[in-house]
């Protein structure tokens, strides 16, 4: 069975693209492939900002952390537990000052954890240890920043997947909306643009 794991992050609640295209995203792959869907809405249960608690209780022995550095690590833990036990993973970001929200920067800093979910090769390198997963991430601006004079600004796709890329997760399709600040008619073109990237995407994994 087909494991779904759908991560909102946008602060803007009912009115997010981003959250409304991830949502669709994975609610159609599970409509096709079956299985289950997991939610982490970000936005409407933030994560706190790492401290000392997580970062020294990741390298404390189990049986030595303080209770605040097992409740640090117990989170951690279980945000890792679900990115492993999902196939396929439906991120969805909106863009806050050219890059991701600061919801979305904790959940990562969270997952992205030295010997759980990446590692050290023979050579030194860096290697993601969360491999053969599909991602589909989700980004919505503003402005247009796929290509044009902006494009140089958008510090939030390149980065995402870098990160993705990191852990292991180097199979991402991105599906961007962006271009809706520029009056009613643009936002309708551009919205209709993404509804059909989504089409797209669902057609090919059913």
């Amino acid at each position: 069975m087909t494991t779904i794991l759908l991560v909102a992050s946008s602060p803007r609640g009912a009115e997010s693209l981003s959250t409304r295209f991830a949502t669709e995203i994975a609610e159609g792959l599970k409509a096709r492939l079956g299985g289950s869907l997991v939610t982490r809405d970000l936005a409407a249960d933030p994560l706190p900002h790492i401290a000392q608690a997580y970062i020294h209780g990741r390298v404390t022995a189990p049986d030595a952390r303080t209770p605040e550095q097992v409740e640090a690590v117990d989170l951690a833990q279980a945000l890792v537990d679900e990115v492993k036990a999902a196939d396929v993973i439906v991120l969805g970001s909106g863009m806050i000052n050219f890059g991701p929200s600061s919801q979305l920067k904790a959940w990562f800093d969270h997952v992205i954890w030295p010997g759980v979910t990446f590692g050290y090769g023979e050579a030194g390198g860096p290697r993601g240890l969360l491999t053969g997963k599909k991602v589909y991430l989700v980004t919505a601006t503003g402005g247009v920043f796929s290509e044009g004079d902006w494009a140089s600004f958008d510090f939030q796709t390149g980065y995402l997947r870098h990160l993705l890329g990191f852990i292991g997760l180097t199979d991402v399709e991105i599906v961007r909306v962006e271009g809706t600040v520029f009056g009613p008619e643009a936002a309708k073109a551009a919205i209709a643009a993404t509804e059909a990237q989504v089409r797209v995407v669902l057609e090919k994994a059913a």
